[in-house]
């Protein structure tokens, strides 16, 4: 490798500080649904399996799936533009969920979200890859990972005041025309950097069916994709459905329930990601197992302390409970992203994050949100208003075979890894 490609970018942090905006936004048209679930569903007369729809299946239906062909386009086009256009259309059909009249005009409308939000990620991770070194990566990933909390504690924030005092649609036109107000600047700061693979005259990005073919062969992309799918059935439905936990349950109301909720995903998630980051290049570079020993470590801690918390019949006390496994819910994002970066070489690197995506998503967005929903809604006969208490409850199960699924990838991590 030549020196060219080994000098740090000084543009580097800007690129890494737009694409965390952008993030934000991502998360924050996500979030916000969890927090407008009572005034919508009183609204519109849904249950909670419409609702788990609404938060899970119309959003990560064609999210996993289109972001691998859009991610396709990204290796081998530009990157930087299709983040651009992603944008202005995640945040127009965000906008379009305020104008909705019933359950289908809202579903289509996530769906819209959905194809807009799957160029976003894949690409942003991919130029991440390009602007920083493997020692930095990990690092430079959970700085774009705060994205998460950061986006979702001001989504639950922002959604919950808004609705409070004027309504929940105004919520969605407020954050929809915001993200559309910021395409100029991101695309103005954010550029594509020349590709390592093209100064030493390699071949064109490998197309989607080589990289996929990579990744099948190897065994720490299955153990890592399937290990965070199980992780993230959980951590989204718990995200989702915690605030209408928390009024139904501890009696908060709307704005009581934001507020609970954004500071745990502000102080836990923020701790969480940056701590997961860090340790991993740390950890990672005396041995590549702790890529994902980390997070599974994570996992098994997180269970028990999201159990204590869910229980808790006092809101001081909860709040308590569920920080600590707030932050070890995150530890994962850093390590396990730099990980899947290593698989492949840097021209596949958006295609490789996006196929990750796709088992991730598919199985954690659309399943986990809809899952604790229904199971919500069936044992409602038995338990009454304390069933989404139960729910999230038996769904702490996930997180056993997360851990066990990370600890399985350490020794295939040693094997799989691709050295820059």
């Amino acid at each position: 490798m030549n020196q060219a490609t080994t000098r740090p970018d000084p543009h580097r942090n800007t690129v890494l500080a737009m694409l965390l905006v952008v993030y934000v936004f991502n998360f924050v048209d996500r979030q916000i649904l969890s927090i407008l679930a009572a005034p919508i569903q009183a609204d519109l007369d849904l249950d909670d399996a419409q609702m788990g729809m609404l938060g899970g299946l119309a959003f990560a239906l064609l999210y996993s799936t289109m972001a691998v062909p859009l991610a396709a386009l990204a290796d081998r086009t530009s990157r930087s533009w299709v983040i651009t256009v992603s944008l202005a259309a995640w945040s127009l059909f965000t906008a379009l969920c305020g104008l909705a009249q019933g359950f289908w005009h809202i579903f289509l409308a996530r769906l819209g979200v959905g194809i807009g939000e799957a160029g976003g990620v894949a690409p942003s991770y991919a130029l991440i890859g390009d602007y920083f070194p493997s020692e930095r990566r990990a690092t430079a990933l959970s700085v774009y990972s705060l994205g998460i909390p950061l986006g979702s504690g001001l989504g639950v924030l922002l959604g919950g005041y808004i609705a409070a005092t004027v309504d929940w649609r105004t919520a969605f036109f407020a954050v929809g025309l915001l993200g559309v107000a910021i395409v100029p600047l991101f695309k103005l700061l954010v550029r594509d950097k020349a590709r390592p693979a093209a100064a030493v005259g390699a071949p064109e990005a490998p197309t989607l069916s080589e990289t996929a073919g990579v990744l099948a062969r190897k065994k720490s992309f299955w153990f890592l994709a399937f290990g965070a799918a199980m992780s993230s059935m959980l951590g989204y439905g718990i995200a989702f459905w915690l605030p209408s936990l928390l009024m139904r349950s501890f009696g908060f109301d709307l704005v009581q329930a934001s507020q609970f909720f954004g500071a745990l995903l502000l102080i836990g998630g923020v701790a969480g990601v940056m701590a997961g980051g860090l340790l991993a290049d740390r950890l990672g570079g005396r041995d590549r197992a702790f890529y994902s020993w980390l997070p599974g470590v994570g996992f098994f801690l997180g269970a028990p302390l999201f159990a204590a918390g869910i229980s808790s019949g006092d809101a001081r006390l909860a709040f308590v409970l569920f920080l600590l496994p707030q932050a070890l819910s995150y530890v994962w994002l850093g390590p396990v992203l730099s990980a899947v970066q290593h698989l492949v070489v840097p021209g596949a690197r958006a295609m490789a994050s996006a196929l990750f995506l796709l088992i991730n998503n598919l199985i954690g967005l659309g399943g986990g949100i809809y899952a604790l929903g229904a199971m919500s809604t069936a044992l409602t006969p038995v338990y009454g208003e304390e069933a989404l208490r139960y729910s999230m409850l038996y769904a702490l199960g996930l997180y056993a075979v997360a851990a066990v699924l990370m600890a399985m990838a350490g020794p295939a991590l040693r094997k799989d890894w691709v050295a820059e």
